[in-house]
């Protein structure tokens, strides 16, 4: 039996706006990887090494997460235990313009462009002839 629209509504909802501020424990991550099972490999904006976190029940089969989106992560929900999980996903970021707004995302994210810088030395070619061997022409 399918779900209540009801709980998937719920859950979009929650998902839609950023919170105003964040807990200690709290830290936005880019999704490097899925790993399967409800896992993810993320990272930090300040660390090198990925931390594996896993995505809770109720955002299952209702929220899809994609390689290179963000997140946010609880960094002390599995101190208690004893296995390879460093944290839990806490939120899903869906509206990446009004989340990069707030103060407390990290500056070590910021969007690149999908399109190379074209640099300001070299002219534009759109719309000219290509050039002419002029020096054939006059022999």
């Amino acid at each position: 039996m399918a779900r209540p629209k009801r709980n998937f509504l719920a859950t979009a909802q929650e998902t839609s706006s950023p919170p105003a501020s964040l807990d200690d424990n709290h830290t936005i991550a880019r999704v490097r990887k899925a790993e399967g099972k409800n896992l993810y490999l993320v990272e930090l904006p300040k660390h090198t090494d990925p931390l594996l976190v896993e995505l809770p029940a109720r955002f299952r089969s209702q929220i899809w997460i994609k390689r290179g989106g963000y997140v946010l992560i609880d960094t002390a929900a599995f101190l208690d235990r004893d296995n390879k999980l460093d944290g839990e996903i806490v939120n899903v970021v869906r509206e990446e313009k009004e989340w990069r707004k707030q103060s407390y995302w990290p500056a070590e994210f910021v969007k690149k462009s999908s399109y190379p810088e074209d640099s300001e030395d070299e002219a534009s070619t759109v719309g000219k002839m290509p050039p002419s061997d002029d020096s054939d022409s006059q022999d």
